[in-house]
């Protein structure tokens, strides 16, 4: 991300300051701070103000920060939240926003209880995360290239499932593949499960075998240059029966129409609602447990949140996934997912593996 990016964010954030009535705006969220400075250590706080901001960390990073980080940069030579209350007390600062779902109590309590007297931490919640939701050109193309190495990895790995292989050993050997291809690790713990344990939605790989006649789901995504993939597809072992062939057109119908529903000021309700419609239309709906899908970027699940009761309007330039999925308990389950873009007209489908089950 070129240095302008970051500086661009931090105006825009500093900028908000007076309307908000704040002075200042302290973030700790490792993902808000390196959205906002391009910072990727371990332990960091941001003090955005109107004109300036300053992050604060330890002597573990003052060589990386000073590569990192165009803003200026305190290094603590104690706790962290020491150097930020004695910054808030030589600026004068009153009212200092905070990031209430992201602070840790200690942290909070601690900073507290050091400020002046007549300093105050106002919550302010949700804000960087709403910047987030846009994705710059740069973002999109480093989420592209995430999910170029998550299907590259899932085709490679795939190419070894056979009858007999374990759910842990496919799910280390597509985490192993997506590492050789350029990711820095899985954005989330990759689930492999066959047979009656793919109708568990967030399934681990267990030592269970597969075997003939087993239907497999692999979610899996990649994290590279900072950004997140995410995927869904479905494995077959043998010849696939009437229940499991109208089960998966179903899934894939509800999936097509959700990505056919996305456009720029489309609230994401309406998008989940076009998946359910089909699944409906199937007397499949009640099998469908979770959204149809979420914001990803910097995490794994970002704001917003395509489900049911999300009044989000949605904007060129968001990541999303669509994920519809059916679970049926004895069974088995379903998921069909792909990460798009928004577009001015609607929508780009990132991921370039195909939606058919794969038969082995």
């Amino acid at each position: 991300m070129s240095d302008s990016e970051f500086d661009r964010r931090r105006h825009t954030a500093a900028s908000s300051l007076a309307e908000r009535k704040l002075d200042a705006l302290l973030v700790s969220f490792s993902p808000n701070l390196r959205y906002l400075t391009g910072f990727t250590g371990s332990n960091g706080s941001l003090l955005v103000l109107p004109d300036r901001s300053i992050l604060f960390t330890d002597p573990r990073y003052q060589i990386q920060a000073g590569q990192e980080v165009t803003c200026q940069v305190k290094i603590a030579k104690g706790p962290l939240v020491d150097a930020v209350a004695a910054a808030i007390a030589r600026l004068g600062l009153r009212r200092i926003g905070y990031e209430p779902a992201r602070m840790s109590c200690d942290f909070f309590q601690s900073l507290q209880s050091k400020l002046p007297m007549k300093a105050s931490l106002e919550p302010a919640a949700g804000w960087i995360e709403a910047l987030r939701m846009v994705k710059s050109p740069e973002e999109i193309a480093r989420i592209r290239r995430s999910v170029e190495t998550n299907s590259r990895a899932f085709e490679q790995a795939v190419a070894r499932a056979r009858p007999g292989m374990k759910e842990q050993d496919l799910a280390a050997e597509l985490e192993y593949r997506m590492r050789r291809l350029g990711a820095e690790k899985p954005s989330f713990e990759t689930i492999v499960a066959a047979g009656v344990r793919s109708a568990l939605p967030h399934a681990q790989p267990t030592a269970a075998r597969f075997a003939t006649g087993d239907l497999v789901v692999v979610d899996m995504g990649a994290l590279e240059d900072g950004y997140c993939s995410d995927m869904t597809r479905m494995l077959f072992f043998g010849s696939p029966g009437a229940k499991v062939k109208r089960a998966y057109r179903a899934v894939r119908e509800a999936q097509l129409a959700a990505i056919d529903a996305v456009r720029p000021g489309q609230a994401a309700a309406r998008i989940d609602r076009a998946a359910r419609t089909v699944l409906k239309a199937y007397g499949l709906d009640r099998a469908f447990v979770h959204s149809t899908g979420h914001g990803l970027g910097l995490e794994i699940h970002e704001p917003p949140r395509i489900g049911k009761r999300d009044k989000t309007r949605l904007e060129a330039g968001m990541a999303i996934t669509i994920e519809p999925g059916v679970y049926l308990e004895g069974f088995g389950g379903i998921r069909i997912e792909d990460t798009v873009v928004v577009t001015t007209q609607g929508c780009e489908i990132l991921t370039p593996t195909s939606k058919e089950l794969r038969l082995i």
